[in-house]
């Protein structure tokens, strides 16, 4: 049986806390009247004094805070050399010390530094929080101290004791001392406990344990078992007896509580003391059962817990007062009789207390139906709070199911508290009723509605409480509680929503889970669509993490049907839609196919009504994925093909291959057809998808690759259907490039000598060491013997000398030993020595596998070979093109001493010169890299490259160097097309220069001049002009289309109309301009002519849109407008949450209804626009609206009036003067103030400077009764 109790602070303060009745006079506590003096209100700041100065004690509130101690600390040890357990250190701070230390500072988050002494051995700082810094200490010493062990024998009943509770005894001492400390288990007799650490931690945790030990012998123990009854006196009135005796003698006593059926009484403490206290205990026992007595009374059982009191408490003060115990039958059992033990002369006292508790306190009960429990409350306690403010010694209690309530308390108060419940109950049930309604608990939840819709709207519609029960209740009962009338007209609306239910369906659509994001639509958009569609159709979408494809649809039988038909359409049209087909598309492309500012992917997307994503710029990927419809997806993928095949020679064929043969011509993890692609120059073969059937692969590329592919692929599928057999061999990744040869030289004479395919791992695949061998099993045996023999050769190390000059010796030790480092990896790692410089050694000496040092050795004589035939070609280039020839970050010189083996020299920059020279080429300027005749008689230093190396070689070089002196030439360009090819803040001309590789150079506006200057390589210069002339026909076709669309239409309407004929947030005018495909311009405010409206486009589409107005126009004058009055209460309510009720009200009467702004003159007018029969319909709609809705604002308006709480700042009402004495608010009053002082006057509270804003400063001012201001 559950209970409600309302308990007021008063009555609960009373009954648990046992504290004695306040007398309350007014209903104020007389201590409320007291006024605290300034300096106990406001306690002062403690003043700074000197160091360890505490004469004060306790100077104010604020010596109560507690200092802070710091939460670092830092510890300092010393490792001896002899206890040191690495000491072969070659250097210090490395090593196994350093690794150690590494690891303690992350497991334990300390800081930890180490220094050697003097004496080698090792100092440790540990720097931390407490505990941090004990584990790493403890880390430290176990892992890099020599460890030593003790034993410590102690007797095995005080072993617990250093162990401690919980074990925390025993891990603080091995904290302190840094030991390991192992303690026998109970069951095992040895007594000798096993320390394990430095020296110095054992000698500390022996003594540790050697002192608990001691303090435990010290120690006794003492049981006696006396007589429960006499157990109340030897502990006193509220255990002061016993405390008093603990405190003389200093044992700790213990006297088990009178719930506990024990008369055992435990002392402990120094063996004196124990002896001490069970002689007192013995005296007073003995004393007590001399002369005590005992006397047995019949109390009734309700009775006894005001006997007992709060805490037994009244018992207490019944010892305390007479002397006498008094011992009460165990509250679970039947007894009612209580017996009183103690003196004679002092039962009868007691006995007298006794039937006072019992009887201070009287249970009466109250009949009232269980269902208007809650009501007697009220909300929140209201009403029953009244009550017990008034009566707060009455405890009132409910108990659910049961129709009574339970008062107990002082007779009177009682009385009162009953008389006023009957008071209550009698007024509810002459107007309030109930009923209740059984309707299937399946619908209980629906009922309810989404937060509480549904019931929260009947609860407040028709003035009840309507209850519906826990699912857990397994109960289909509605209870429905309140005005007679309006609990049967919320009975029949619940009835009516159950017998809907009854005709509702349920179905289930089978949706896969990756589709319910699309079909609900960002913030639900799309989803708030269909359920606008479908308005009584419930869907349910499974949370995302249930994993779950069932999407639930509630609703009528038809609605549900139509609703689940529309939804499976549209999940059709997203299976349809998300067909996807990647494109391998070169990456240099893909900036083409983009277009300018995305212009051509725009387009692909639009026309075929897909989505394309293209890899990110530094992504290596070359697929561009295309999603939608399939056939729009293969359109795209042909239009961006088609891009791709008209900007190179890329040509796209197809060769048919029996699919059963596909998996093993791509090979593992891709590696055969990676190969293939490779060695053919990077073209793209696409194998169709697993199980399609198909036999046909693409091939696509450059032309001549596109063939070499295609055979290699035949060749390789013929292989396979002779024989298909493969074996892998590991070789060491620095052997690939040997094994490989320069140029593929090495591997092609193993291939064309055995026929077998040899396939090397790519960088990025995880096994760099497993090269694999494809073809017949003979040729794939012969070519795995091949490279076996030449593994095993490189294998063996050799170690080699040669003689090369050294003079020769700076070409291979030169930019940081490039030349080394590049015959080191083509040549499987051989290691080349050269002789330090200052030696004059002309030896140098070669180590690694047998085959590379000799390859290596001829190629290093082939380089001196060039050396020595090596000449020097200068070449004069203007050092203006010095740049635009190197190229950025010198890539274009790069490429050229890659491709011809040469050095290449460029001379240092001479300023001066460069200077000078810039004014004369200002006066005769120097186009083409043509040099001036001056320049030809005597070349500058500055203008002399060097290139280095052999004749034919420099001179190929020196021809591919004029190649890319850039040359200018002039382009004729319309001066009124310069603004457009330059493009907004330069975009169209950068992207120019940045596609062709020029520099464009275009006049500036006070020339006039219509010749744009493009500098650049010849071929660059040649494509950048063509490319220009061709944007010039752009521009030039733009400016004739410009020109038509250009045609002007001006259009007189009334300004009244204006706002009609752009719609609602501009949606009637956009669409004319879609439809049409011009452009219509309203007058601004403070235009003359306000009614011209102005349509600009083509001729024929601004006459098409001219027409579309004015018919608009005619069907708006004949609307007429209508106001009327609508008290400006209601018009919240008539427009809704979000303006939805009055948009709905305007689509159902196909009228505009405008309220008046916020601040208007006339609140109350609205005004209605439309045909004359739809704005009278519309009128009387809204006066009805009107009519509803002022009942409920009255009823609110006159409810809060009623509980507003009257002014205190006006003394109205009855009592007038008294009123007016007590409505002024004192404020906070505080006695003995500064401002009380003479001469001064208080602080005003709206002064800035006597309460300065934080963060502001105030100029300093007199001293005022505050004190002096601190800054």
């Amino acid at each position: 049986m559950s209970s409600v109790a309302v308990l007021t602070p008063e009555s609960f303060a009373e009954h648990r806390s046992g504290l004695k009745d306040q007398e309350i006079s007014g209903g104020v506590p007389e201590d409320e009247a007291y006024i605290p003096t300034y300096l106990e209100a406001f306690p002062p700041l403690p003043e700074k004094g000197a160091p360890g100065d505490r004469s004060g004690e306790p100077a104010g509130a604020w010596n109560r805070i507690r200092p802070i101690k710091a939460s670092v600390i830092t510890q300092v040890f010393h490792v001896p050399l002899e206890e040191r357990r690495y000491k072969d250190n070659s250097q210090f701070g490395e090593g196994e010390e350093a690794k150690v230390c590494l690891d303690i500072m992350q497991k334990t988050g300390a800081h930890i530094e180490l220094s050697l002494a003097k004496d080698q051995g090792l100092s440790i700082m540990v720097t931390g929080k407490l505990d941090s810094v004990m584990k790493a200490r403890k880390e430290i010493v176990a892992r890099l101290q020599t460890q030593a062990s003790a034993t410590v024998a102690i007797p095995k009943e005080h072993h617990r004791f250093v162990i401690g509770k919980s074990g925390e005894k025993l891990q603080e001492l091995e904290l302190k001392t840094a030991t390991k400390i192992a303690i026998p288990r109970p069951d095992d007799p040895s007594t000798n406990i096993r320390i394990t650490g430095t020296k110095e931690g054992i000698e500390k945790a022996r003594h540790e344990i050697l002192l608990i030990s001691a303090e435990q012998d010290k120690r006794a123990v003492e049981r006696l078992s006396l007589e429960k009854a006499f157990h109340p006196f030897i502990a006193g009135a509220h255990n002061r007896l016993v405390a008093e005796l603990s405190q003389e003698t200093g044992a700790r006593i213990s006297i088990p509580p009178p719930s506990l059926p024990k008369d055992e009484i435990v002392i402990t403490g120094e063996k004196e003391a124990v002896a001490l206290a069970v002689a007192r205990i013995r005296a007073i026992y003995d004393d007590k059962k001399r002369k005590t007595t005992t006397i047995s009374v019949e109390v009734k059982k309700s009775q006894h817990k005001y006997i007992i009191g709060p805490k037994g408490n009244t018992l207490q003060e019944i010892m305390e007062s007479t002397g006498v115990s008094v011992e009460m039958p165990p509250l679970d059992s039947g007894s009612e009789t209580i017996i009183l033990r103690g003196e004679p002369d002092k039962l009868g006292p007691a006995l007298t207390q006794v039937y006072a508790k019992a009887k201070s306190v009287t249970v009466v009960e109250v009949s009232a139906p269980a269902w208007l429990h809650r009501f007697i409350i009220g909300k929140k306690g209201q009403n029953i709070g009244r009550i017990t403010q008034q009566l707060p010694k009455v405890h009132i209690e409910f108990t659910d199911g049961e129709e009574k309530i339970s008062l107990e308390g002082p007779t009177e108060e009682v009385e009162l508290a009953q008389t006023q419940i009957q008071e209550i109950v009698k007024d509810l049930l002459s107007r309030m009723d109930f009923t209740e309604v059984n309707i299937d608990q399946r619908f209980h939840r629906h009922l309810i509605g989404k937060n509480g819709a549904n019931i929260n709207r009947i609860k407040e519609q028709y003035k009840v409480s309507v209850r519906i029960p826990q699912d857990s209740d397994r109960s289909g009962l509605v209870r429905i509680e309140g005005d007679p009338q309006g609990v049967q007209l919320a009975r029949r609306e619940l009835l009516e929503m159950a017998q809907r239910m009854e005709n509702e369906r349920t179905k289930d659509l089978i949706v896969e889970q990756k589709f319910h994001r699309t079909i609900i639509g960002q913030k639900g958009e799309k989803i708030k669509e269909v359920r606008d569609k479908f308005p009584e159709v419930i869907i349910n979408f499974p949370d995302p993490s249930q994993k779950s494809d069932i999407v639930q649809l509630r609703g009528p039988k038809n609605e549900v049907e139509k609703c689940g038909k529309f939804l499976q359409k549209m999940i059709a049209d997203l299976i349809e839609n998300s067909f996807s087909i990647s494109v391998p598309i070169f990456k240099q492309f893909h900036k083409n196919i983009i277009g300018k500012g995305g212009a051509n992917i725009k387009k692909i997307r639009e026309e075929t009504n897909t989505k394309i994503d293209l890899p990110t710029e530094n992504s290596d990927s070359e697929m561009i994925v295309i999603t939608g419809k399939k056939a729009n997806c293969e359109a795209a993928r042909e239009r961006i093909l088609t891009i791709q095949r008209d900007l190179a020679n890329i040509k796209e064929t197809e060769v048919t291959i029996p699919a059963k043969l596909h998996n093993s011509l791509i090979g593992s993890k891709g590696c055969l057809v990676r190969a293939v692609m490779e060695e053919c120059g990077g073209v793209h073969i696409h194998f169709p998808s697993e199980g399609s059937g198909s036999d046909r692969v693409t091939i696509r590329g450059p032309a001549g690759e596109v063939e070499k592919a295609r055979k290699q692929l035949l060749q390789l599928a013929e292989e396979k259907q002779v024989a298909n057999f493969t074996v892998e061999l590991a070789a060491k990744p620095e052997y690939h490039k040997f094994l490989i040869g320069r140029g593929g030289a090495n591997i092609r004479r193993v291939r064309d000598r055995t026929g077998a395919r040899i396939i090397f791992p790519s960088p990025d695949e995880p096994e760099q060491e497993l090269i694999t061998i494809v073809g017949r099993e003979e040729a794939v045996r012969l070519a795995q013997r091949e490279l076996e023999i030449l593994v095993k050769n490189l294998d063996d190390v050799v170690e080699d000398g040669m003689v090369v000059e050294v003079r020769h010796h700076r070409h291979f030790v030169c930019r940081r030993g490039q030349v080394l480092r590049e015959l080191a990896e083509e040549y499987g790692g051989v290691a080349i020595s050269f002789p330090r410089t200052g030696t004059h050694s002309d030896r140098i000496t070669l180590k690694g596998a047998k085959d590379c040092v000799e390859a290596a050795k001829r190629r290093i004589q082939e380089i001196i070979e060039d050396l020595e035939a090596q000449v020097t070609v200068e070449v004069t280039i203007a050092q203006r093109h010095h740049r635009a020839v190197m190229g950025p970050k010198g890539c274009r010189i790069q490429q050229i001493t890659r491709d011809f083996e040469v050095q290449i020299k460029f001379p240092e920059r001479e300023e001066t010169t460069v200077s000078s020279s810039a004014g004369q080429e200002a006066v005769h300027p120097q186009e083409n890299g043509d040099a001036s005749p001056e320049a030809e008689q005597a070349p500058r230093k500055c203008d002399i490259i060097a290139i280095s190396g052999r004749e034919k070689k420099c001179e190929l070089a020196r021809q591919a160097l004029l190649a890319l002196v850039p040359v200018t030439i002039d382009v004729e360009v319309p001066y009124d097309l310069h603004r457009y090819i330059i493009g907004q803040k330069g975009n169209g001309i950068r992207k120019m220069m940045e596609e062709y590789e020029v520099n464009i150079s275009v006049p500036q506006p006070d020339q006039q001049s219509d010749v744009i200057k493009i500098t650049g390589q010849v071929t660059n210069v040649e494509q950048a002009k063509l490319g220009l002339l061709e944007r010039v026909k752009e521009l030039q076709a733009e400016q004739e289309d410009r020109a038509l669309r250009s045609y002007k239409i001006t259009l007189s309407v009334p300004p009244k109309f204006h706002p009609k004929i752009i719609g609602r947030k501009g949606a009637v005018i956009s669409q004319i301009r879609k439809d049409h495909d011009v452009n219509v311009q309203f007058p601004d405010k403070g235009d003359e002519q306000q009614d011209v409206i102005v349509i600009c486009g083509y001729e024929r589409n601004a006459e098409e849109a001219r027409v579309a107005i004015e018919q608009l126009v005619a069907e708006l004058e004949e609307m007429v407008s209508n106001d009327v009055t609508l008290d400006h209460r209601v018009h919240a309510r008539i427009i809704g949450a979000r303006g939805k009720a009055i948009r709905k009200l305007m689509d159902e009467f196909k009228v505009d209804i405008r309220f008046p702004q916020p601040g208007s003159d006339e609140p109350d007018r609205v005004t209605v626009t439309g045909l004359p029969e739809n704005v009278d319909n519309a009128i009387d709609h809204l006066l009805n609206l009107e009519e509803e809705y002022m009942l409920t604002v009255t009823e609110s308006e006159t409810m809060a009036a009623y509980m507003k709480p009257p002014s205190r700042s006006t003394g109205g009402g009855m009592g007038g003067g008294d009123d007016d004495s007590k409505g002024a608010a004192k404020g906070f009053v505080v006695r003995d103030a500064p401002w009380n002082a003479p001469g001064s006057k208080a602080p005003d509270m709206s002064s800035a400077e006597d309460f300065p804003t934080f963060g502001s400063g105030v100029a300093p001012k007199q001293t005022s009764a505050w004190g002096p201001k601190k800054f």
